[in-house]
């Protein structure tokens, strides 16, 4: 273990390998190239593999072929990029395959202003793909959490056999902070249940008591299959309701019960709290701060930010903002995440603050908005 002074990119990177990513596939595109040029010059020191593709959409399919080699494997881009990624997305969600996809938020839609930041991508990063169904998404504030949650996504994506999203922005990925960075072996590191059964016994999609199947892979004797079609518990194509829908109970059920064990925030000022603002990512950092201005004019403010963001866990959300007269959703784009919100907790008031901003969001600004309201 040691203490760095680094930015946001070089924490994702770090806890990549420190949660034992194997190998990288990538195209480059700003603002992510380098965590791309991180990793090329020190995953390869370690044994594992990084490689330049032609676009993001061989980058992602290489990412899944290289996981289904046991690999743990990992890309990263931004909104143009993910866009061409999201439908090998489906793929590796009905296919269940482990693989974290980095996705460093800029200004847009289209080319927008490439260095600059924004938040605009939130409900794309789960539910831009075709299907129906969601992927977790992990939000950092600081580099370090960009550490911690690169590590936490690397886990889930082994243990619910799904690809997660870690939903970075521009100011996270190049702004610098303290990182106690862990080394492998100095974090826990979840590896992806394999199967307990001769291979002539063994069904590629039976999860047997539970909702996440074993997972063999490549080369290690058993009947592997990779299948895009609906499926059955043996991997075979079967176009039949009832297939179908026992299929997609078990991808739907074995992300959204695990909310409660997913969700995570951080909070200040809680106690006696009546006006709370609640955000994510770097918006959160001037949220904090608008909170503390609020507290010293008078109101009882506090700060949330999400770090969980999909799936949203409503019972947690409610109890954590169980009391609170009006809630303040405050983010860098027009309102997205409090679509979310707002279903959830109707007993209180949720106000939308939507302040675009090609940086960080000003906290006397945010102050002024919320004092309009109350």
């Amino acid at each position: 273990m040691r203490v760095d002074y680094v930015t946001g990119n070089t924490a994702i990177a770090l806890g990549s390998i420190a949660a034992g990513l194997r190998f990288y596939a990538g195209y480059p595109i700003t603002p992510t190239s380098d965590i791309f040029e991180f990793l090329a010059r020190e995953l390869p020191k370690r044994g594992g593999y990084v490689v330049q593709f032609e676009d993001e959409i061989a980058s992602i399919n290489a990412a899944i072929g290289a996981s289904w080699a046991c690999a743990k494997s990992m890309t990263a881009t931004s909104g143009p990029g993910f866009s061409l990624m999201v439908e090998a997305l489906s793929l590796a969600v009905i296919t269940e395959t482990p693989v974290v996809v980095v996705y460093v938020m800029r200004t847009g839609p289209s080319t927008g202003v490439p260095t600059r930041s924004g938040q605009y991508d939130v409900l794309q990063a789960t539910y831009g793909f075709h299907g129906g169904l969601v992927v977790p998404v992990l939000a950092p504030a600081t580099p370090q959490e960009a550490f911690d949650l690169t590590v936490r996504a690397f886990n889930v994506s082994e243990k619910l056999r799904t690809p997660v999203v870690l939903l970075s922005d521009a100011t996270i990925a190049h702004t610098y902070g303290r990182v106690v960075v862990r080394e492998p072996g100095e974090v826990e590191v979840v590896e992806r249940a394999k199967p307990s059964v001769p291979p002539e016994k063994y069904r590629p999609y039976d999860p047997g008591e539970g909702l996440v199947p074993p997972m063999a892979c490549f080369g290690e004797g058993y009947n592997v299959l990779v299948e895009s079609l609906t499926h059955d518990e043996r991997g075979y194509y079967a176009p039949r309701s009832d297939v179908q829908r026992r299929l997609m109970w078990r991808l739907y059920r074995k992300i959204v019960e695990s909310a409660p064990e997913l969700f995570d925030y951080g909070a200040a000022y809680l106690d006696g709290c009546d006006v709370a603002l609640v955000s994510y990512g770097s918006t959160s950092l001037s949220t904090l701060v608008a909170a503390k201005i609020l507290r010293s004019e008078g109101y009882r403010a506090c700060s949330i930010r999400l770090r969980t963001l999909f799936p949203v866990y409503e019972e947690g959300i409610r109890r954590l903002l169980n009391g609170v007269g009006k809630v303040f959703v405050v983010e860098n784009n027009v309102g997205l995440y409090y679509r979310e919100l707002r279903g959830v907790l109707r007993g209180s008031e949720v106000v939308s603050v939507p302040i675009i901003d090609l940086d960080l969001p000003q906290p006397r600004e945010v102050v002024e908005v919320v004092k309009q309201w109350l």
